[in-house]
């Protein structure tokens, strides 16, 4: 596959039947109902327990050079910001590199130890994308997550390759790649299976015909 660069890619986790969390998300249990204690550690094993054997997933999801996520991703803090929270990363965040977050509410840039600096965007989808194709300059811009950002993303035809990371379990019911996104036309150029994941990638070709965009 050639690659461009400065293109706008999406890497997600999801369960098999397609929930990247499960219902019930709080500070205690952010991936809710996942199967296990809320950790997501089923979700997102091939990261932690299988490293070695996706190391070129891992790495090629940190190489973008600037990272879009929502505010549900960046904390459980909702409403005004009525209480320090940084990211559930520490002082280190692993994206080294400007992070965009989608809210209602303003606040300060955040910069942190390693070249991360998380940004609030209040105005849009749109405008965190144009901030953070600014900040990429000819590299990449990835589209972090949750689902409902990527499907805001993938909605408004702003996506041009979904890396999908398929983890061998099953939520039931939770926060659903593709909803409320009309039919698209995917070209799939990758795809590779390890032992607790299969990774298969997409290249976004456009909408369906007669599918109309957010």
């Amino acid at each position: 596959m050639t690659e461009r660069p400065g293109r706008v890619v999406s890497d997600i986790t999801v369960s098999v039947d397609g929930c990247s969390a499960g219902l019930g998300q709080t500070e205690e249990r952010p991936f809710g109902d996942d199967g296990g204690d809320g950790s997501g550690a089923g979700l997102h094993a091939w990261m932690f327990d299988t490293p070695d054997e996706n190391r070129a997933e891992i790495e090629r999801l940190a190489a973008a050079k600037a990272f879009i996520m929502g505010r549900n991703m960046f904390g459980p803090v909702r409403g005004e910001w009525d209480r320090p929270w940084n990211g559930w990363w520490g002082e280190d965040p692993p994206f080294h590199a400007p992070v965009f977050v989608l809210t209602h509410h303003p606040r300060e840039p955040q910069p942190m130890a390693g070249g991360t600096t998380f940004h609030f965007v209040t105005d849009g989808i749109a405008s965190a994308l144009a901030q953070a194709r600014a900040a990429a300059g000819d590299g990449d811009v990835q589209i972090q997550g949750g689902a409902t950002t990527v499907n805001q993303y993938l909605a408004a035809g702003l996506i041009e390759e979904l890396r999908l990371h398929i983890a061998p379990v099953t939520l039931g019911a939770g926060t659903r790649l593709f909803e409320g996104v009309p039919p698209l036309r995917l070209e799939q150029v990758a795809s590779r299976p390890a032992s607790l994941v299969t990774h298969v990638t997409y290249r976004v070709l456009g909408f369906a015909p007669g599918a109309v965009p957010s």
